[in-house]
Protein backbone atom coordinates (compact mmCIF):
# COMPACT_ATOMS: atom_id res chain seq x y z
CA UNK A 1 0.00 0.00 0.00
CA UNK A 2 2.98 2.26 0.55
CA UNK A 3 3.97 2.40 -3.28
CA UNK A 4 0.16 3.92 -4.32
CA UNK A 5 0.85 7.36 -2.76
CA UNK A 6 4.67 7.36 -4.15
CA UNK A 7 3.02 6.71 -7.55
CA UNK A 8 0.26 8.95 -7.56
CA UNK A 9 2.62 12.54 -6.60
CA UNK A 10 2.02 14.62 -9.25
CA UNK A 11 3.81 17.34 -8.05
CA UNK A 12 7.07 18.41 -5.69
CA UNK A 13 8.05 14.64 -5.44
CA UNK A 14 11.00 13.07 -4.07
CA UNK A 15 13.57 11.68 -7.28
CA UNK A 16 15.69 8.71 -6.71
CA UNK A 17 19.43 9.93 -5.90
CA UNK A 18 22.51 8.57 -8.32
CA UNK A 19 23.96 5.43 -7.23
CA UNK A 20 27.49 5.29 -8.78
CA UNK A 21 30.10 7.83 -9.64
CA UNK A 22 30.55 7.52 -13.48
CA UNK A 23 33.72 7.35 -15.19
CA UNK A 24 35.14 10.25 -17.10
CA UNK A 25 33.82 11.07 -20.35
CA UNK A 26 34.33 8.03 -23.45
CA UNK A 27 36.51 5.86 -20.80
CA UNK A 28 36.04 2.68 -21.38
CA UNK A 29 38.01 0.47 -18.31
CA UNK A 30 38.85 -3.11 -19.30
CA UNK A 31 37.39 -3.62 -21.73
CA UNK A 32 39.35 -6.27 -23.43
CA UNK A 33 40.35 -8.34 -20.36
CA UNK A 34 38.26 -11.16 -18.64
CA UNK A 35 36.18 -10.08 -15.82
CA UNK A 36 36.89 -13.11 -13.58
CA UNK A 37 40.58 -12.22 -13.64
CA UNK A 38 40.26 -8.45 -12.60
CA UNK A 39 38.10 -9.60 -9.46
CA UNK A 40 40.82 -11.50 -7.57
CA UNK A 41 38.58 -13.10 -5.45
CA UNK A 42 35.52 -15.12 -5.13
CA UNK A 43 32.57 -13.39 -6.51
CA UNK A 44 30.27 -12.19 -4.20
CA UNK A 45 26.98 -11.61 -6.52
CA UNK A 46 25.29 -9.38 -4.15
CA UNK A 47 28.14 -6.90 -4.44
CA UNK A 48 27.93 -6.02 -7.68
CA UNK A 49 25.49 -3.47 -9.58
CA UNK A 50 25.48 -1.48 -13.11
CA UNK A 51 25.37 1.56 -14.32
CA UNK A 52 24.62 2.42 -17.99
CA UNK A 53 25.26 5.64 -19.44
CA UNK A 54 23.43 6.07 -22.85
CA UNK A 55 24.80 9.10 -23.88
CA UNK A 56 28.21 7.26 -23.66
CA UNK A 57 26.81 3.94 -25.05
CA UNK A 58 28.59 2.59 -22.44
CA UNK A 59 27.81 -0.38 -19.70
CA UNK A 60 29.76 -0.50 -16.52
CA UNK A 61 29.94 -3.22 -14.18
CA UNK A 62 30.73 -2.21 -10.51
CA UNK A 63 31.98 -4.45 -7.78
CA UNK A 64 31.37 -3.22 -3.65
CA UNK A 65 30.84 0.04 -5.16
CA UNK A 66 33.63 0.72 -7.85
CA UNK A 67 34.47 0.24 -11.41
CA UNK A 68 35.66 -3.14 -13.03
CA UNK A 69 35.14 -3.22 -16.50
CA UNK A 70 33.27 -1.02 -18.91
CA UNK A 71 31.24 -2.75 -22.03
CA UNK A 72 29.75 -0.89 -25.47
CA UNK A 73 26.04 -1.31 -25.04
CA UNK A 74 23.13 0.16 -27.72
CA UNK A 75 19.38 0.79 -26.69
CA UNK A 76 16.06 1.65 -28.02
CA UNK A 77 15.55 2.65 -31.71
CA UNK A 78 14.81 6.12 -30.44
CA UNK A 79 17.57 7.01 -27.85
CA UNK A 80 16.89 10.64 -26.87
CA UNK A 81 15.24 10.59 -23.80
CA UNK A 82 13.08 8.51 -21.09
CA UNK A 83 10.78 5.79 -21.71
CA UNK A 84 7.23 6.89 -20.94
CA UNK A 85 5.04 4.35 -22.89
CA UNK A 86 4.99 1.06 -24.84
CA UNK A 87 5.92 1.54 -28.38
CA UNK A 88 8.10 4.89 -27.53
CA UNK A 89 11.27 2.57 -28.32
CA UNK A 90 13.03 4.28 -25.47
CA UNK A 91 15.03 2.83 -22.95
CA UNK A 92 14.19 3.57 -19.27
CA UNK A 93 16.36 5.61 -17.21
CA UNK A 94 16.49 5.36 -13.58
CA UNK A 95 17.43 2.80 -10.14
CA UNK A 96 15.87 -0.68 -11.56
CA UNK A 97 16.50 -3.56 -10.45
CA UNK A 98 16.85 -7.44 -12.56
CA UNK A 99 13.77 -8.89 -11.51
CA UNK A 100 15.17 -12.31 -13.43
CA UNK A 101 17.80 -13.91 -15.46
CA UNK A 102 17.12 -16.86 -18.22
CA UNK A 103 18.95 -17.67 -21.39
CA UNK A 104 17.08 -16.40 -24.73
CA UNK A 105 16.57 -18.35 -27.68
CA UNK A 106 17.44 -14.92 -29.82
CA UNK A 107 20.06 -12.90 -27.92
CA UNK A 108 21.74 -15.27 -25.81
CA UNK A 109 20.67 -14.40 -21.89
CA UNK A 110 17.88 -11.93 -20.80
CA UNK A 111 18.69 -9.59 -17.56
CA UNK A 112 14.51 -8.50 -16.66
CA UNK A 113 15.20 -5.31 -15.48
CA UNK A 114 11.60 -4.01 -13.54
CA UNK A 115 10.23 -1.58 -15.81
CA UNK A 116 7.67 -0.53 -14.96
CA UNK A 117 8.70 -0.11 -11.15
CA UNK A 118 7.42 2.54 -8.64
CA UNK A 119 9.47 5.50 -9.94
CA UNK A 120 8.66 4.74 -13.85
CA UNK A 121 5.09 4.50 -13.00
CA UNK A 122 4.94 7.97 -11.56
CA UNK A 123 6.73 9.33 -14.22
CA UNK A 124 4.36 7.54 -16.75
CA UNK A 125 1.42 9.15 -15.11
CA UNK A 126 3.24 12.49 -14.74
CA UNK A 127 3.62 12.30 -18.49
CA UNK A 128 -0.05 11.90 -18.99
CA UNK A 129 -1.60 14.13 -16.24
CA UNK A 130 0.46 17.22 -18.09
CA UNK A 131 -0.49 15.79 -21.32
CA UNK A 132 2.58 14.86 -23.09
CA UNK A 133 1.30 11.65 -23.84
CA UNK A 134 -2.17 10.28 -24.65
CA UNK A 135 -4.01 9.09 -21.57
CA UNK A 136 -4.68 5.46 -22.70
CA UNK A 137 -1.01 4.29 -23.75
CA UNK A 138 0.07 1.51 -21.57
CA UNK A 139 3.03 1.50 -19.66
CA UNK A 140 5.02 -1.30 -21.62
CA UNK A 141 7.22 -3.54 -19.62
CA UNK A 142 9.28 -6.74 -20.73
CA UNK A 143 12.43 -4.71 -20.52
CA UNK A 144 15.77 -6.50 -20.32
CA UNK A 145 19.40 -6.75 -20.90
CA UNK A 146 20.32 -9.02 -23.23
CA UNK A 147 23.08 -10.13 -26.50
CA UNK A 148 22.15 -9.70 -30.36
CA UNK A 149 21.37 -11.90 -32.93
CA UNK A 150 24.33 -14.71 -33.49
CA UNK A 151 26.58 -13.53 -35.77
CA UNK A 152 25.95 -10.00 -35.45
CA UNK A 153 28.41 -7.88 -33.23
CA UNK A 154 28.74 -5.06 -35.69
CA UNK A 155 25.26 -4.10 -34.70
CA UNK A 156 27.08 -3.22 -31.26
CA UNK A 157 30.56 -2.24 -32.92
CA UNK A 158 28.60 0.49 -34.61
CA UNK A 159 26.59 1.34 -32.12
CA UNK A 160 23.42 1.36 -33.96
CA UNK A 161 20.23 1.71 -31.66
CA UNK A 162 18.10 -1.38 -32.28
CA UNK A 163 15.43 -2.45 -30.19
CA UNK A 164 12.62 -1.47 -28.78
CA UNK A 165 13.95 -0.19 -25.82
CA UNK A 166 16.40 -3.02 -23.95
CA UNK A 167 19.92 -2.28 -23.63
CA UNK A 168 21.89 -4.63 -25.80
CA UNK A 169 25.59 -5.71 -25.90
CA UNK A 170 27.76 -8.59 -27.55
CA UNK A 171 26.65 -12.27 -26.30
CA UNK A 172 29.74 -12.69 -25.03
CA UNK A 173 29.83 -9.71 -23.33
CA UNK A 174 25.87 -10.75 -21.76
CA UNK A 175 27.33 -13.63 -21.05
CA UNK A 176 30.54 -12.39 -18.55
CA UNK A 177 27.97 -10.17 -17.04
CA UNK A 178 25.25 -12.41 -16.57
CA UNK A 179 27.47 -14.63 -14.47
CA UNK A 180 28.17 -12.30 -11.94
CA UNK A 181 24.79 -11.19 -11.25
CA UNK A 182 21.64 -11.89 -10.21
CA UNK A 183 17.61 -11.04 -9.41
CA UNK A 184 17.85 -7.79 -7.50
CA UNK A 185 21.34 -6.45 -8.33
CA UNK A 186 20.76 -2.80 -9.30
CA UNK A 187 21.31 -1.19 -12.33
CA UNK A 188 21.03 2.67 -12.90
CA UNK A 189 20.60 4.21 -16.45
CA UNK A 190 21.64 7.77 -17.15
CA UNK A 191 20.85 9.78 -20.26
Amino acid sequence: MTEIPAVLCIGGCRTQSAFHIPLQESQFLNDNQVLNKLINEPIDKSKTSILIEKSQHRLTLYYKKKPIKSYTVVFGKNSQGDKFYEGDYRTPEGILRIKDLYPHPKWSKFMWLDYPNTASWKKHLQEKTQGYINFFLPIGGEVGIHGVPQGSDEIIDKRENWTWGCPSLKNKDVDEIYEVVQKRTLVEILP
